[in-house]
């Protein structure tokens, strides 16, 4: 095998081996040159010590031998080279236990350091397939639709009508979905500039926004919310209220009441939607804040529109403000969101 191609082969390898292992490897190698450069530098002057040392002892004996009986040569060269073979093999054992430790080690930084990194490639990969799978469907509806048409020889006016209709509600689809993309796009790497935020006002807002939504689906809403100011973005509040209260209207049915409330304990508000609808099973709340996570098997028969991105730029709000969300649900009695956000200072 010529160099060329045992590169390739080595290359081949190496880029099979996983980031962790790779990673480990070099951390290993790495460490071990450290190790053996510092056991050659040790060695030599340990060494030289040594040689010194036996040498110093050798002309004291032959100062005073009328005393002792000084060594012959080849005892000194015996002891000599004993003791700097003593010397390697303890060096040798030093570096095999560096290595051991070493690695262990290195895996073990490896693994926390790609960790990050794969989920965040991960994610990354299945955001795309889901979008583009999202995107593929309204897409592929209007292209049978109008295949369909322009194979069609006795089309009449009011069945291009109807087609003109679907396309556009197709078409509304995607809007909706490149805007919550873009949404959550902006929201990536933003920086809140904060102020002090009225949740009365944000649930006042919300209110006369989804008033009209509400009333179409029959469902109630009361806002409970007194005077509690917490430290935020205004608009990226009240973004986030309506994506909870409309996620409630969706799944209540009619005749039932959808309730803001919000309190203060200690630095932190507790902003709260509460909803008479379908609740959540228990095995899909651990997956809802997922971007294109859409639940509507476990809410009974509803089926919701939307492309599930709305409670991800939910969290992705609460998020910016330092809070958190968490959500309590029994299944066939409704869903409670908890938004915990931190106090306006006084």
């Amino acid at each position: 095998m010529n160099v060329a191609a045992w590169y390739d082969s080595a290359r081949r390898f190496w880029d099979s081996r996983s980031p962790a292992l790779r990673l480990t490897l070099a951390y290993a190698a790495i460490i071990m040159v450290i190790s053996v450069c510092f056991s050659v530098s040790l060695y030599r002057v340990s060494a030289d010590q040594l040689k010194q040392g036996l040498r110093n002892q050798y002309l004291h004996y032959r100062s005073y031998g009328g005393f002792v009986v000084p060594p012959s040569v080849s005892s000194y060269d015996d002891e000599l080279r004993d003791g700097t073979q003593r010397l390697a093999l303890e060096l040798v054992y030093f570096n095999l236990i560096i290595l051991i430790v070493g690695t262990g080690l290195s895996y073990w930084l490896a693994k926390r350091t790609v960790r990050p990194i794969e989920e965040a490639l991960e994610a990354q990969s299945r955001f795309t397939g889901d979008a583009s799978h999202e995107l593929r469907t309204p897409l592929t509806a209007m292209q049978t639709e109008i295949e369909v048409a322009l194979r069609n020889p006795g089309l009449t006016k009011e069945e291009a009508k109807a087609l003109l209709t679907s396309n556009l509600e197709e078409v509304a689809k995607l809007r909706a979905l490149s805007d919550g993309l873009l949404r959550l796009a902006r929201r990536n790497g933003a920086e809140l500039a904060t102020q002090t935020v009225s949740l009365e006002d944000v649930a006042s807002e919300t209110m006369n926004q989804l008033i009209p939504v509400a009333q179409a689906r029959g469902v109630a809403i009361q806002n409970e919310v007194g005077a509690i100011a917490v430290q935020g973005d205004q608009v990226s509040l009240r973004e986030l209220a309506v994506i909870l209260v409309d996620n409630a209207l969706k799944y209540s049915d009619r005749g039932t009441t959808v309730r803001l409330t919000a309190k203060r304990q200690g630095k932190q508000a507790y902003f709260s939607v509460i909803d008479e609808g379908h609740g959540i099973r228990a095995s899909d709340l651990p997956h809802i804040f997922d971007r294109f996570y859409r639940s509507d098997s476990s809410r009974s028969k509803v089926q919701a529109d939307g492309y599930g991105l709305g409670l991800s730029i939910a969290k992705k709000i609460v998020d910016l403000h330092r809070g958190s969300i968490e959500v309590r649900s029994t299944l066939g009695k409704g869903s409670t969101f908890i938004v915990k956000l931190p106090v306006a200072s006084a």
